[in-house]
């Protein structure tokens, strides 16, 4: 039965192959054909709205607020960033460096906490609480945060407006995407490494430290790209949980430019013009990585 069914699959695909060849598209041409569109695609959806946010941080304040994509009359380049960076006593400046001290204090603490317990996770597979545990990773991912209970919490320990809280509080919504990909990756970490090392007389440290986190690479990359640029852009945390004029994260100087009555759309576009440059970089040389990181667990060893 299975030759006849192998036979029937080999006719069909013979008929498709003969139908393409009739109408005269050979693969290659289908292949660019596809490669055409995903390029006009991915043109309409990014490029298209960074192109409208570029072009009209480049104009007045009259100008930017006609909404459209065409080209200025007259170009304000440096007189429109010099005032987004000189705007509130140079505030995003400081923006700048806080959110990026958030961001590599909450990389560090998350990849370390993360790492771990995506160790134990698997290792510890079968376990007597091993399905609670993943349960309650699982339930980071599905359920919101409760804003007013944190910050009653942070306010009672004392953490409440201070970068400790609100890296804790990063660290405490990033920690499960984390944790579930360095699970994944730790299955094709064969179980003979642990034994060889305790057999060793390597603790449960040293173990994890010198041996297995150095493996771990390859998934550490992708989430310190992917987590930098969420920390990074977060708005709604620092806005609840770290407020304050010297708090101020980049994403919340894009209130320096809006008011009820008017808004200056000009240094509004510019400011996010400043704000994207960074983990822009980060993601167009990285990005290889976050694929490579998030496809590595995919197989068990």
């Amino acid at each position: 039965m299975s030759r006849e069914i192998s036979r029937i699959m080999d006719k069909g695909v013979g008929k498709a192959l003969s139908r393409g060849e009739n109408m005269g598209i050979s693969n290659g041409a289908k292949r660019a054909i596809v490669g055409v569109f995903a390029l006009v695609l991915s043109t309409a959806i990014f490029w298209i709205p960074f192109y409208f946010v570029i072009i009209n941080s480049f104009k007045n304040q009259a100008e930017s607020a006609l909404m459209n994509m065409s080209w200025p009359k007259s170009f304000h380049i440096l007189e429109n960033y010099r005032d987004v960076l000189t705007a509130s006593d140079h505030m995003l400046v400081r923006a700048f460096y806080n959110s990026m001290l958030l961001t590599v204090l909450s990389i560090a603490v998350l990849i370390v906490v993360s790492a771990m317990a995506g160790f134990v996770l698997h290792r510890r597979e079968g376990g007597r609480f091993s399905s609670f545990l993943n349960f309650l990773v699982l339930a980071g991912l599905m359920i919101p945060p409760a804003i007013v209970p944190t910050i009653w919490v942070l306010d009672s320990i004392g953490l409440f407006k201070t970068l400790a809280g609100i890296t804790f509080v990063e660290v405490a919504l990033h920690f499960p995407f984390a944790a579930i990909l360095y699970k994944a990756f730790v299955a094709t970490l064969p179980r003979e490494i642990d034994e060889s090392a305790l057999i060793d007389g390597a603790g449960g440290g040293r173990l994890f430290f010198s041996i297995i986190f150095p493996l771990l690479k390859p998934v550490t990359s992708t989430i310190i790209v992917l987590e930098s640029i969420n920390v990074f852009n977060d708005f709604v945390n620092p806005l609840y949980f770290f407020p304050g004029s010297d708090n101020a994260t980049v994403q919340l100087t894009l209130y320096n430019f809006m008011s009820r009555f008017t808004t200056s759309w000009n240094l509004l576009f510019a400011d996010i013009v400043l704000i994207s440059i960074p983990m822009l970089i980060l993601f167009i040389f990285f990005n290889k990585k976050i694929v490579a990181g998030m496809t590595a667990g995919a197989v068990k060893g």
